[in-house]
């Protein structure tokens, strides 16, 4: 085997995990394909057999990279990435499937990814490298330019916003949880028995303007006839998962990852007595989200 061969196979072996830690940094297939495939652009250009450890190596490459293209992404307004030009023999994942993409933050966790799109840059490597891939603060702090105690702040900081420590205090979210994803489940399978059985008969929903289809009403009274109507979104209740909203449980609409709907509910007596649909994105700017561990 010659060296070119050796090191494509030795770049392949990581090329799984090198996803993994640039699809959590940007929550995009493409664009992290991109980083990946500039780390294999970076080994190529450098006398791979001095690397002692090569997925170390290959590991910090990633991160610079995408950390790079994070604080590019906040520099234009959050707009996304523009696909990467560079090819190679030993790219197989050109190009972007919608369903992969799906598929992808599924395994990852919504959820996850719509907290995390709300991280700084640097909180967001400091979360990913340390509490998903357990790379250390040394380590970390090099990458960022920061102190290891300064990568060990961005952590514990990005950490709370994931897992809402402030907020999940909470009273009765195991109690919330069970109703919600009663209602959820209900969803999914079209079940409008099951959606009542969670829902109060005078239960009231109201839709902002981003969120309801146009004329449609924007407030909705009574259980049955908000079920006849919710039935029909069944099939887009595959991107929505449970989350914290304000510190209570909720549900989100976030098709690969993206935030698009939020769905924030008041529950008394195990029952749902009154939802609110957001889909404007300067309110959903402003809501407190976390995982729901």
């Amino acid at each position: 085997m010659n060296q070119s061969n050796w090191l494509a196979q030795r770049f392949e072996e990581h090329r799984g995990h090198l996803r993994g830690v640039a699809y959590r940094m940007l929550g995009s297939v493409s664009e992290a394909d991109d980083a990946v495939q500039e780390a294999w652009l970076r080994l190529s250009r450098v006398e791979a057999e001095t690397i002692q450890n090569l997925s170390g190596w290959l590991t910090t490459v990633v991160a610079r990279v995408c950390l790079d293209m994070l604080r590019s992404r906040k520099s234009r307004g959050e707009e996304p990435l523009e696909e990467g030009a560079a090819t190679t023999v030993t790219d197989k994942t050109a190009g972007s499937d919608p369903e992969q993409e799906v598929l992808l933050a599924d395994s990852v966790g919504v959820a996850l990814l719509v907290v995390l799109d709300r991280l700084s840059p640097a909180e967001r490597l400091a979360f990913v490298l340390h509490d998903i891939f357990a790379v250390s603060f040394e380590e970390i702090a090099a990458i960022a330019g920061r102190t290891p105690e300064a990568a060990r702040q961005l952590a514990s900081r990005a950490r709370r916003r994931v897992q809402g420590v402030d907020s999940a205090a909470s009273a009765n979210l195991s109690g919330q949880r069970e109703i919600v994803e009663t209602f959820l489940s209900a969803l999914r399978r079209g079940d409008f028995e099951g959606l009542l059985a969670v829902l109060d008969p005078d239960v009231v929903v109201r839709i902002d303007e981003a969120a309801a289809r146009p004329g449609a009403p924007r407030e909705i009274r009574g259980a049955r006839k908000w079920a006849q109507g919710a039935i029909a979104y069944s099939q887009a209740a595959r991107f929505v998962q449970p989350a914290l909203v304000d510190g209570s449980v909720g549900l989100i609409l976030a098709p690969g990852g993206k935030l698009s709907r939020v769905l924030r509910f008041i529950i008394s007596n195990g029952k749902i007595v009154d939802a609110e649909i957001i889909g404007d994105p300067a309110r959903l700017r402003e809501i407190d989200l976390a995982v729901l561990g």
